[in-house]
């Protein structure tokens, strides 16, 4: 078998289709059986292999771990490497596993230069791509941001303080939210959303407040069979919002729709 480095030079990691959709019990299977079952990360050698019967793409470029077809490489990569038919060509690959709500998710990714990944670099690469690290990158980011603007102090730090819920900003409570509904902590979680959705009108300056706290506690309000509650929490961002913001807004929208149910 011929090296990696006859892939022309391209040197970075490359996201693989199908890993969560018709590979998905393959990888499933292979994430259990080198022990990340409950989430981690694993890297091995694989081998690439051109599809000239694949009956969607004849250039179709297949991964193959441990005998198994974890995915494709994406359609213009796998076209340009004009592998012939019957070869196989070694691959560095990484899989990510993450346990999610509604099982264990798997991606991948192959590197296709010379050698293997070094550093911490390429991992994350990979790790952040999957839906929790997503979350998770966008929390710090926005913990980040507010955590800076305090420190420098001004006007912007002021109208950050306006918007803090117990020494954090409500900005910072999207994945806290999030997780307590996971967690099916409807009540708690009702009870960050309605303290969220205050400190955002505090914090308004003459905007529209942030709609998705008074959104996510309409639908909690929803699922607990209080339909008074959740149109009085819609009807209190209408009140806090500029009449001319209001028109087209998903909060009108939706008291539009409770409106209209029998």
């Amino acid at each position: 078998m011929q090296g990696a480095a006859t892939f022309g030079g391209i040197a970075d990691l490359v996201h693989l289709t199908g890993t969560t959709t018709f590979a998905k019990e393959a990888c499933l299977a292979l994430a259990v059986r080198h022990g990340i079952g409950a989430g981690g990360h694993i890297e091995t050698g694989g081998f690439v292999q051109l599809e000239p019967n694949n009956p969607v793409e004849p250039m179709a470029v297949a991964v193959h771990v441990d005998g198994e077809r974890i995915g494709y490489l994406p359609g213009g990569i796998a076209r340009s490497l004009q592998l012939p038919a019957g070869g196989a060509w070694p691959v560095h690959v990484q899989l990510f596993a993450e346990p999610l709500t509604a099982g264990l998710r798997v991606e991948g990714w192959a590197w296709l230069a010379e050698g293997t990944p070094a550093g911490d670099g390429p991992h994350q690469i990979g790790h952040r791509c999957l839906p929790g690290a997503k979350a998770q990158a966008r929390h710090d980011d926005s913990s980040r941001i507010v955590r800076e603007s305090l420190a420098e102090g001004g006007p912007r730090a002021n109208t950050l303080r306006s918007g803090l819920v117990n020494g954090v900003h409500y900005l910072e409570l999207v994945e806290p939210i999030k997780q307590l509904k996971r967690d099916g902590r409807l009540q708690e979680a009702l009870e960050l959303c309605l303290a969220a959705a205050e400190a955002a009108e505090a914090a308004r300056e003459g905007r529209e407040p942030a709609p998705r706290y008074s959104e996510q506690a309409a639908i909690i309000h929803r699922k607990l069979g209080q339909r008074a509650e959740e149109i009085a929490v819609l009807t209190r961002w209408l009140i806090a919002c500029p009449p001319e913001r209001r028109e087209g807004s998903r909060i009108q929208a939706r008291l539009a729709k409770i409106a209209a149910e029998k």
